[in-house]
């Protein structure tokens, strides 16, 4: 069994942000699948569906209780369903990737995400899949990181962004049918 991850922000506020993709991607993913529309956990405190992408069983969760405190959520479904660190992949934001870029990785540090930080906290490692959709800024943003990333997607973005997304289900794919190392080689641009 599978865990994807997507992490972003809950809220009609947060909706169509650059640091939500990893929501986006998830809401795409089951769309694609044909999943079971998601549904609140733990009083809110996450949002899962499960399904089958190649074979395998697979939970999709987003996490609701802000970025910085997405391994919690997290934790308590791979917890509970069994799930260790190298079988779930995260799928989230990263601005110092050009932005419409893709890069899967197998490990490694947050990198200053913190969302991907409270994944590590509260999973007890690194060793976890991530699938980083690039959002860097095309022009040197005047202002602090956090106003870019929680800042809205412009038109051109969004069909940017959007286009990368439906990459995923061959991606997701290739990581359970190839493995990760393969994944990498075959998708990361």
């Amino acid at each position: 069994m599978k865990l994807i991850v997507g992490l972003g922000n809950p809220g009609k506020e947060y909706e169509k942000t650059r640091h939500n993709a990893g929501f986006m991607a998830l809401d795409f993913l089951a769309e694609h699948y044909g999943f079971e529309p998601f549904k609140s956990l733990d009083k809110g405190k996450s949002e899962m569906t499960k399904g089958e992408i190649a074979g395998e069983k697979v939970i999709l969760l987003k996490p609701q209780q802000f970025m910085n405190l997405s391994g919690i959520a997290t934790q308590a479904v791979a917890g509970y369903f069994k799930i260790e660190r190298p079988d779930i992949i995260a799928i989230y934001d990263d601005a110092d990737i050009e932005f419409g870029k893709l890069r899967i990785r197998t490990d490694g540090s947050a990198g200053g995400h913190n969302g991907v930080k409270s994944l590590i906290e509260q999973l007890g490692g690194d060793d976890f899949m991530r699938v980083r959709l690039g959002i860097k800024p095309e022009t040197p943003f005047p202002g602090a990181l956090e106003d870019y990333v929680l800042g809205k997607l412009d038109a051109d973005q969004l069909v940017s962004l959007n286009e990368k997304i439906k990459d995923l289900p061959n991606i997701i794919e290739s990581i359970i049918i190839d493995g990760p190392e393969l994944a990498m080689n075959k998708f990361n641009n």
